[in-house]
């Protein structure tokens, strides 16, 4: 494991957990008068040509070519890169539409389950071990989500949605060995259809465009999506899944914050018995990162000599 690449990977993923956050937020800002469909599409719409601009300053637009190519060559894999799109885009929706729904808690509640599956994944599918402090996140964690299971005697629908739909949109994207960025381009090419029938479908559009606000603010949302997503999955291309998933905490957490702060949802009692074992968690998670980042350092630097 390098140990750059590992510091990088961990900064990366905490960055992409703060403007994921910071986007839930945002999107009251842009209803009404659109509709979650509509910020969905926008946000879709002004992320390509953005994402574009990344790959063409990188001079990554003949990779991208060519990976397109490829897949219009094999039916299996243009069939698998479908799946895959389809999961991204169905999380793309849900994070825009909860946050207008009053539903941002339970889909922050998905989010804390999601670095469970995606350890799970790690160490069942990947064959990843956990060290002690990961042992004790994983625990408090699951602690966290007994209770809410205990106190609901449910979990909502979005909360599964997020939970059990991104581990198989990452095994999926693993398998698939094209640059992080290019692959999400080409994701977005597949969306940008959809997205233009989604506007045209909800009859907003017009209304959109009469006001002189949303010229600033829909290109503000692709840029944040941009940034957010390509710092997000450039991450799970540098991290172990395992350390990846854990991770993941630091982005409900936020989400919990902008749901209570900023969109006046409230956080019961009760429901601390469910938040409070998970954010410690996430502590235990912080040190265990410090720890392995310390760890690698010193053996990089032992080797160099």
């Amino acid at each position: 494991m390098n140990p750059h690449e590992t510091a990088r990977g961990i900064l990366l993923s905490v960055v992409a957990s703060a403007l994921f956050a910071l986007m839930s937020g945002y999107t009251r800002w842009l209803a009404p008068p659109l509709t979650s469909l509509d910020i969905f599409a926008w946000r879709v719409l002004w992320t390509l040509p953005m994402v574009m601009l990344v790959l063409s300053r990188r001079g990554q637009l003949p990779a991208l070519r060519l990976a397109i190519g490829e897949l219009l060559r094999a039916p299996l894999q243009a069939l698998l890169f479908v799946g895959m799109t389809s999961l991204l885009g169905l999380q793309f929706w849900l994070f825009l539409w909860a946050p207008l729904h009053d539903r941002a808690l339970e889909v922050s509640l998905g989010y804390f389950l999601l670095p469970l599956s995606m350890v799970m994944l790690g160490r069942f599918y990947y064959g990843e071990r956990l060290g002690r402090l990961q042992q004790l996140a994983v625990a408090c964690a699951v602690a966290g989500v007994l209770h809410e299971i205990w106190m609901t005697r449910s979990l909502s629908w979005p909360a599964l949605i997020v939970a059990l739909g991104y581990p198989p949109y990452f095994v999926l994207r693993r398998r698939l060995h094209y640059d992080s960025l290019v692959m999400f381009t080409m994701e977005m090419l597949v969306m940008a259809p959809l997205a233009l029938l989604a506007l045209f479908s909800t009859g907003t559009l017009q209304a959109t465009l009469t006001q002189p606000s949303m010229y600033l603010l829909l290109p503000v949302l692709g840029l944040l999506s941009t940034a957010a997503l390509a710092c997000f999955l450039r991450a799970g291309k540098l991290l172990p899944m395992s350390l990846f998933g854990i991770l993941g905490y630091v982005e409900p957490v936020l989400l919990v914050a902008v749901a209570v702060l900023v969109l006046g949802e409230s956080l019961s009692l009760q429901q601390l018995g469910t938040y409070v074992p998970i954010w410690l968690s996430v502590g235990f998670t912080a040190l265990h990162s410090a720890r392995l980042m310390r760890r690698l350092q010193a053996r990089d630097a032992a080797t160099r000599k």
